[in-house]
């Protein structure tokens, strides 16, 4: 018989992303349609164990949706890998009356659920992340105004390399996955992108390019590169050296996480967040909500993080061959 469930917490964890107040703000209110109380855990997985939790109605979510951030703000908990704390986290939610967990993050906050999961507590795990690294799902929340922040930025920053002639090289985030860098690269035309998932680190390649585009009449030249490749100052540097070019370097940071988030990622959001509630109210436990094919869906936990993705191969050549 399914577990029935009377309260929900909702927490964020991991890195913050546009859309995670538009998701919280659904979980809230469809919560409340459907007549359970709501939680809100400050701090992620760090406040839960410090037991910063409060009781949300409607109107705290109030005025909230078009917000970058989120107003429980996040934070990364190493210790919550210990079985112990992993307990005393489920132990606590069973004293504030807590059931039902819906968390917002990525892989690292579903392992987490997991383990909440294993302890008795239902939970359901919402991809929010602007790297979209999830394999599980087509989109993440997050991803579409992370990107577009960039693709505003790097056309700026190319305006004023045509104008002087140079060479740019302009990191955007992803540590480990490079889809910012591969939709920059296609939307903005840059000459070369350099993805942690593709890069051989043969700067040659890079100088030879820029060399035989020069001789074909190129008098400017971008090259978007990924945080986990990174050392873009050197690299420019080097890259000036060897070419005779000017060659800047551009780091777009933190700005990428920030923002008022997109049409796209307020209604991805609110529906992934109301979704969840409903798949709770329904007994269901140890999932994470996908979009896939134009529906959203929802996996196991466990099933969802052993998946794999890859960059697309097809995105990555044409990226190459539109810049010529």
């Amino acid at each position: 018989m399914a577990k029935e469930i009377h309260t929900i917490g909702v927490l964020t964890s991991g890195g913050d992303a546009p859309g995670m107040n538009a998701a919280i703000r659904a979980v809230v209110r469809q919560a409340i349609s459907k007549g359970r109380a709501v939680k809100g855990i400050k701090r992620g997985y760090a406040g839960l164990l410090q037991e910063e939790i409060e009781d949300m109605e409607a109107w705290h979510v109030s005025d909230i949706i078009q917000r970058g951030g989120t107003i429980l703000q996040t934070a990364r908990c190493l210790e919550f890998k210990e079985p112990e704390v992993q307990k005393r986290a489920a132990d606590i939610c069973k004293k504030h009356g807590i059931d039902g967990m819906i968390i917002i993050g990525g892989d690292g906050s579903f392992r987490g659920a997991q383990r909440l999961a294993e302890q008795g507590i239902n939970t359901i795990g919402l991809p929010g992340t602007i790297d979209l690294d999830i394999a599980c799902t087509e989109y993440t929340i997050g991803f579409d105004t992370a990107v577009n922040t960039a693709m505003e930025a790097i056309d700026k920053v190319r305006d004023t390399s045509t104008s002087h002639e140079r060479c740019s090289i302009i990191e955007v985030m992803g540590r480990d996955a490079g889809y910012i860098a591969l939709w920059c690269g296609i939307a903005n035309g840059a000459e070369d992108i350099l993805l942690p998932e593709k890069y051989d680190f043969d700067e040659q390649k890079l100088v030879n390019h820029i060399i035989e585009n020069r001789k074909r009449g190129k008098k400017h030249h971008i090259i978007i590169n990924a945080e986990g490749i990174g050392h873009s100052t050197s690299m420019a540097k080097r890259i000036e050296a060897a070419t005779g070019m000017e060659t800047r370097a551009t780091i777009l940071g933190h700005m990428q996480r920030g923002g008022s988030p997109t049409c796209k990622d307020r209604v991805y959001a609110s529906t992934m967040g109301a979704l969840a509630v409903d798949l709770l109210c329904e007994g269901k436990t140890n999932r994470v909500v996908g979009y896939r094919h134009g529906d959203y869906i929802d996996f196991d936990i466990d099933e969802a993080l052993a998946m794999k993705k890859a960059i697309s191969e097809y995105q990555y050549e044409i990226c190459h061959t539109l810049s010529i």
